[in-house]
């Protein structure tokens, strides 16, 4: 059943169902992006008085309960969040004061591994240039990763260096770095059946199902190695100017758009 005909006041959820289910099993990550889009749709036009009443596209407390859970996109064991669903579970980590809430969305936004963001300390932060230099210990391939950071990502540092007890960005009860489980709980509880580490994952389909950013562009997000040695050897620089528009669009994409239907520009 096309929803194209229907008139947006008229639209209910049996409706919703019928597009659905054709692809939820066959498709999960096509039919996750279409619910998500759906119900953008009719958020936009319940906030221009179309439609009233509640959102038939809505997944938590709806659709959740009449629809299997999507398969997860998964890289090895890492379970990861479709990339439609992250927006959501930003805004609702926004509405938690602690610390690993704040830590949390810090790694969404900057596509970070765990141990990176847990780890942050503050003499790694340039709060004028925007930049997170993350040194070479503290990186898998064992080289330095400069990340540039959001205006987002830098309004929650600001938040938190104002307040600072610790030489650790997030630091715990006892000033040191939170635990891997602190995160991994929260997410339990946000949104149960998802990694924390499955978070890069959700970030890099998005690049490539969404952008037209470079593949390696995208894979340097990540701290990933791109080419052989001798390709590796000739590229001297980091990239971060092209990051930045490419982290800027991810965290333009995530941001609430208080049900206003905002395109996603392509680069």
């Amino acid at each position: 059943m096309a929803l194209r005909a229907q008139p947006v006041d008229k639209i209910e959820t049996t409706q919703i169902l019928a597009v659905l289910k054709p692809l939820w099993l066959a498709a999960p990550e096509t039919a996750s992006r279409l619910r998500g889009r759906i119900e953008k749709v009719l958020d936009a036009a319940k906030a221009k008085g179309h439609r009233t009443g509640d959102n038939p596209a809505l997944w938590r407390g709806h659709l959740a309960s009449l629809l299997a859970k999507p398969k997860k996109l998964t890289r090895g064991h890492h379970a990861a969040m479709p990339f439609s669903e992250v927006p959501e579970l930003l805004e609702s980590l926004r509405n938690k004061d602690a610390i690993s809430a704040k830590c949390l969305e810090f790694l969404i936004l900057t596509a970070t591994r765990t141990s990176e963001a847990l780890g942050a300390r503050w003499v790694e932060i340039d709060l004028e240039a925007g930049i997170w230099t993350i040194p070479a210990n503290r990186m898998k391939a064992g080289k330095i990763h400069r990340v540039p950071l959001t205006d987002r990502a830098l309004e929650i540092i600001k938040t938190l260096h104002k307040v600072r007890v610790s030489e650790f960005v997030f630091p715990g009860r006892d000033k040191m770095q939170l635990s891997n489980m602190s995160l991994a709980m929260l997410l339990r509880e946000t949104a149960e059946g998802y990694t924390v580490h499955g978070m890069r994952s959700s970030f890099r389909t998005w690049a490539a199902e969404t952008t037209n950013f470079p593949f390696d562009l995208c894979e340097a997000a990540l701290a990933h190695a791109v080419g052989n040695d001798v390709s590796q050897a000739y590229q001297h620089g980091d990239l971060l100017a092209k990051r930045r528009k490419l982290m800027a669009a991810w965290a333009g994409y995530l941001e609430p758009k208080s049900g206003n239907v905002i395109p996603i520009k392509r680069a």
